[in-house]
């Protein structure tokens, strides 16, 4: 991924997708998964530190929290 070793990965909304039906679940989990393989690879190479709660914040971030802090949205510990 392009993004990746430029440092901007962590600021990635997550995977948009314009329904939440049923069939989109796999596909998110897809995203969710490739992400991972990403910065497992990454961490493997040593282009992002070897620290594995760090990088599960970065998952956080993408999958769920800057999709809301970006649409404005109050996350549950906020309110």
């Amino acid at each position: 991924m392009a993004l990746s070793p430029l440092g901007l990965l962590s600021r990635v909304v997550g995977m948009g997708a314009h329904t939440r039906s049923f069939i989109s679940y796999p596909r998110h989990e897809y995203f969710r998964r490739l992400l991972c393989n990403i910065l497992g690879n990454d961490i493997t190479t040593g282009q992002i530190p070897d620290d594995v709660p760090w990088a599960g914040e970065i998952v956080r971030d993408i999958c769920y929290r800057n999709a809301v802090r970006y649409f404005g949205f109050k996350l549950p510990a906020e309110k």
